[in-house]
């Protein structure tokens, strides 16, 4: 029994003695500041399919974010879900700042309305770091479809009510609910089709399977350029400088139709201000490089910068605008 008892005492004080030196040891990485980050490559990740315009960018941003912060930052493509899949995954990262998320700020906003049910809270769950560009969406429409113009394409669709088809980059995405937008302000009957990224929703709308298509711009000026594709419209109230013959949708007779859609690099919640400080910083020099710009400007990209609060305000203000647009709509991603 003495025996015993002394052993309990000696495992006693030797877990004490174990529990005291841990609380002195320094806290977990993804709680230390920006000092030594970053440890290892970045991982960022991008919700949908190759070839499209968030990746796209995704892999500009990321090449110049790895030279500037002299480690590797991996391109990482995680479709599915309208987005919704890859976010996830950040959203339930470890908030070291190792891993990050490049995506349409107006996609999140429309997740948000669009689904009843979400594995995260947009809000709460994913930190605004930095936005980093402005991508107009344009109208596109097959080459051989008889229209030349907005009003002509809205014409067809009148006398084909039911007929004509769009295709989107997927169910809920920014393109499927500016699609709707459009359909909704021109009063016209049309039938859409989601795939699963913008690629596979191009090459259909090349192929004819589907006779117009919302698409971000960097991924729709090689199809252009080659006149696979005609631009009708760009969707902001102004006109782009990649494109300056292409009239906005409210000069080609849509009046009050404005859409946006800003890119920007989001991290999961949690992760430490200094990092997020030091991401931020690090973004806002890539836009202001002059090799950036020009490569911005091929691509039809507005170059963005700012803290992580105007993105938060820009992102609060996004859910409260298409939030109308979802319910105008009627549609539901669940």
């Amino acid at each position: 029994m003495i025996w015993n008892r002394t052993v309990q005492r000696r495992e006693a004080t030797t877990l004490a003695t174990v529990f005291f030196a841990a609380l002195l040891l320094p806290a977990p990485s993804w709680s230390q500041g920006a000092s030594d980050f970053p440890r290892r490559a970045l991982r960022m990740v991008v919700p949908f399919p190759p070839g499209g315009s968030t990746d796209i960018m995704g892999r500009v941003v990321s090449l110049k974010l790895g030279e500037q912060l002299g480690q590797t930052v991996v391109v990482d493509n995680l479709p599915g879900a309208g987005g919704n899949i890859g976010t996830d995954v950040v959203a339930k990262a470890t908030p070291d700042g190792h891993t990050l998320l490049m995506v349409a700020v107006s996609t999140l906003a429309i997740s948000a309305s669009l689904y009843s049910k979400l594995p995260y809270d947009v809000q709460k769950d994913l930190e605004p770091v930095g936005l980093v560009g402005s991508i107009p969406f344009v109208l596109l429409v097959n080459a051989a479809l008889p229209a030349q113009s907005v009003k002509e394409l809205i014409a067809l669709a009148r006398s084909k009510p039911g007929q004509l088809n769009y295709g989107s980059a997927g169910a809920g995405t920014t393109a499927h609910m500016t699609g709707e937008l459009f359909r909704s302000l021109a009063g016209i009957n049309v039938v859409h089709v989601a795939y699963k990224g913008n690629a596979p929703a191009m090459v259909d709308l090349i192929g004819g399977q589907t006779q117009f298509m919302f698409d971000f711009m960097p991924s729709a000026m090689p199809h252009i350029k080659g006149g696979r594709i005609r631009a009708l419209a760009v969707t902001p109230t102004r006109r782009s400088a990649a494109l300056p013959d292409v009239p906005t949708l409210a000069e080609a007779g849509v009046p009050g139709y404005d859409v946006d859609s800003y890119l920007g690099v989001m991290a999961p919640a949690r992760t430490p201000v200094a990092i997020v400080a030091r991401i931020n910083g690090e973004l806002n020099r890539i836009a202001a490089l002059p090799d950036m710009k020009e490569r911005y400007a091929r691509e039809g990209v507005e170059p963005v910068s700012g803290t992580p609060e105007r993105f938060r305000t820009y992102l609060q203000s996004e859910i409260v605008k298409w939030a109308k647009v979802v319910k105008d709509s009627g549609a539901r991603a669940d």
